[in-house]
């Protein structure tokens, strides 16, 4: 609080007249990522210029310009710390799939994907991401979390083999 008030040019007092305690606000600082998050999303979704596999990669790892420069291993300390706040990214991350979910279908009857089991591959990503966010493994590589956000979703859409 005290980084926060500096930042602002106010008073640690000031700022507890707007906000009651870290908790809130750090809950309000999830609501307002994913509100940017869910507007991004809607402009992959309404881009003309993209064709459905690539609105659905986009759709997978959006994440605004803002936020590539976040250090995403901290989110899992806020698990130990503040419950709350974790368990409210974790549900904003395992909901709201259906817009995903429609492409996914619109992709499958166009024949761009086989049929897949939709709970799976949401299953495969959000554990994807839980993982990242969890361990230490993108750190000690040097692999910014959106590179890796990258990697996982060409695998889960192309596979790993070959096609010669």
């Amino acid at each position: 609080m005290d980084d926060i008030s500096k930042r602002l040019g106010i008073s640690k007092r000031t700022l507890y007249t707007v906000v009651d305690d870290k908790e809130t606000l750090f809950l309000e600082v999830v609501d307002y990522v994913f509100v940017a998050i869910k507007e991004s999303e809607r402009k992959i979704i309404e881009d003309e210029t993209l064709d459905i596999m690539e609105k659905i990669t986009r759709l997978i790892i959006v994440l605004p310009e803002k936020y590539r420069t976040v250090n995403f291993r901290k989110i899992y300390e806020l698990k130990e710390k503040s419950p709350k706040v974790f368990s409210k990214i974790e549900h904003k991350l395992e909901t709201d799939w259906e817009p995903t979910f429609e492409l996914l279908e619109m992709a499958m009857e166009k024949g761009k994907i086989r049929r897949i089991n939709l709970p799976v591959f949401q299953t495969m990503i959000s554990g994807t991401i839980e993982h990242f966010l969890s361990k230490n493994t993108l750190a000690e590589n040097g692999i910014p979390y959106h590179q890796a956000m990258e990697e996982m979703i060409d695998l889960i859409l192309n596979g790993a083999i070959c096609k010669s």
